[in-house]
């Protein structure tokens, strides 16, 4: 049976994620980005990976912070393809370079609150 995640490692992880999708695209610029699907894909597969980690937060957690979309982030993987299955890329970078950075602050921000450290 597998272990359930405390609220910490589950923000944790969320964080690590992110950091990875930076990590793996931090040299590229959009063009590049739109024409290297193994990355696109790996980026896609840690957004899944937040998603389903922040889906697994307590709904009492979620009700302290508005400030967090948590619907988006549970169907986020359906966000990027289009109707035949092939990726947006551009929306795909767009949400990497606009949405990321100011979600990965409120998960610090949610670390520090629940757990008093980061």
């Amino acid at each position: 049976m597998p272990k359930t995640l405390t609220i910490t490692q589950l923000i944790q992880k969320s964080i690590q994620a992110i950091d990875r999708i930076h990590r793996f695209t931090e040299d590229m610029d959009s063009n590049t980005f739109a024409n290297n699907e193994t990355i696109q894909f790996a980026v896609i597969k840690n957004m899944e990976i937040i998603s389903d980690l922040t889906s697994q937060l307590p709904i009492e957690v979620k009700g302290k912070y508005h400030s967090i979309k948590w619907k988006q982030l549970e169907g986020v993987r359906n966000i990027f393809f289009q109707r035949n299955y092939r990726i947006n890329h551009e929306l795909l970078w767009n949400t990497k370079e606009e949405k990321l950075p100011d979600l990965r602050s409120k998960l610090m921000d949610i670390l520090e609150a629940e757990t008093g450290s980061t």
